[in-house]
């Protein structure tokens, strides 16, 4: 007995001139193969939402432009960039410790000596730090944190500072940018089959008599855009 051979209809945007039929299935997924009813998870040691502030004092000496002086400013303009902020954090115990830098495009506008408004452009970075006291948390916790807002931004003119000699006192501007986040620490445990929570590592809080040190690497470029 012959059997009438099935007719292939070829899709309008398919090229059928080969010959071949093919039928693709999507992989079935297996279930995991198991040697323990035990399950490793995160446990949440708290979540708290902090402020950071970045804070310098700028000499007017360092703004590469003539003729200015306090008398003669205008207005300052502070621009953070936070696409390429340094940020360090660690955990110590009971605390969480930030410290980091902010570049920033800090622009004087002032009145030069022919009384016609002049510019001075300075590219710096503005150190930033923290400490927020976290009951519960340890070193070996896991730090999370949500990228930086900016919640303000401050300047004041006219502030006393040493010279870049350190031989007396010139005329500067404090820049200060407040800044937030939200931390969250978290902690891996284990999870029986019954519901009971083992800490992954029962040492984590225990610390030495010696107060922990650490030394963070520091920004590309020396911290200069």
């Amino acid at each position: 007995m012959k059997f009438p051979k099935k007719k292939w209809k070829c899709e309008k945007h398919h090229d059928c001139t080969s010959g071949c039929k093919c039928h693709f299935k999507k992989p079935e997924r297996k279930p995991a193969k198991l040697n323990s009813d035990c399950f490793v998870e995160n446990a949440l040691v708290g979540t708290k939402q902090v402020q950071k502030v970045a804070e310098s004092t700028l000499p007017l000496s360092l703004f590469p432009a003539d003729g200015i002086t306090f008398g003669s400013l205008v207005s300052v303009e502070v621009v953070p960039d936070l696409e390429n902020i340094t940020m360090n954090a660690r955990i110590i115990k009971n605390k969480v410790v930030n410290i980091g830098l902010i570049p920033a495009a800090v622009t004087v506008n002032f009145l030069d000596g022919d009384g016609a408004l002049a510019t001075g452009v300075l590219n710096t970075s503005i150190p930033f730090q923290a400490h927020t006291d976290f009951p519960g948390a340890c070193p070996e916790d896991t730090l999370t944190e949500t990228p930086l807002e900016v919640e303000g931004i401050f300047t004041q003119e006219g502030v006393p500072i040493v010279d870049l000699a350190g031989l007396g006192l010139v005329d500067g501007i404090i820049v200060k940018i407040i800044l937030q986040t939200t931390i969250t620490v978290t902690r891996p445990v284990i999870r029986d089959a019954h519901g009971t929570v083992c800490d992954l590592n029962p040492d984590r809080c225990k610390q030495d008599t010696d107060a922990p040190s650490f030394t963070f690497p520091g920004p590309e470029d020396d911290g200069i855009l």
